[in-house]
């Protein structure tokens, strides 16, 4: 009995440091912002679902498309059947990781530039993608903040000519998670 007791405890304490390194977001919020002479459109997200693995610097994002919120109805509702056509393209992922792991740990102090590398899924099209993001300690959370610029036209997002200069050929995506520990 004292050896089932004693191996369970080993196998205990050798899984403790794998999982304090593991972090997940539930409840992130995503911003998009177009700006044109015509006309300004901005939407949030709340419902960002992120995971990072401080141990190898894995970073992974899901985003539902339906729950992106806008100002007006109508905007909203093009958006998700004209353009993004969330009802055959339902999600948006990243799914990358920190290029310098080593760059973020436990010891570091105040906000930490990382750089972003990965593969970003919008519209049912992959890209490759390289950002700058911002990692701090808060507490035992682990605070991210990134921002990337996203082209419609990458990602097959096709804007009816009539509509072409209300639609910046350039939208900023901010992303902001507070991430708990497991």
């Amino acid at each position: 009995m004292k050896n089932v007791l004693l191996i369970s405890s080993m196998a205990l304490f050798a899984v403790l440091p794998l999982s304090a390194q593991k972090y997940v977001a539930k409840n992130g919020h995503i911003r998009f912002f177009s700006e044109t002479p015509a006309e300004n459109i901005e939407a949030h997200n709340r419902q960002v679902n992120a995971a990072l693995d401080l141990s190898n610097g894995a970073l992974v994002f899901k985003v539902l498309i339906k729950s992106f919120e806008f100002e007006k109805a109508l905007m909203q509702e093009h958006f998700n059947e004209n353009y993004m056509e969330s009802d055959q393209f339902p999600n948006a992922t990243f799914n990358g990781k920190l290029s310098d792991p080593l760059a973020f740990s436990k010891a570091s102090k105040g906000p930490v530039k990382v750089t972003l590398e990965g593969d970003l899924t919008i519209h049912g099209v992959t890209r490759k993608v390289k950002e700058t993001a911002t990692l701090e300690w808060k507490g035992e959370d682990v605070s991210g903040q990134a921002k990337f610029i996203v082209k419609p036209a990458d990602y097959n997002i096709r804007i009816p000519a009539a509509v072409a200069n209300n639609i910046a050929k350039e939208i900023e995506v901010s992303v902001d998670v507070n991430l708990k520990a497991l």
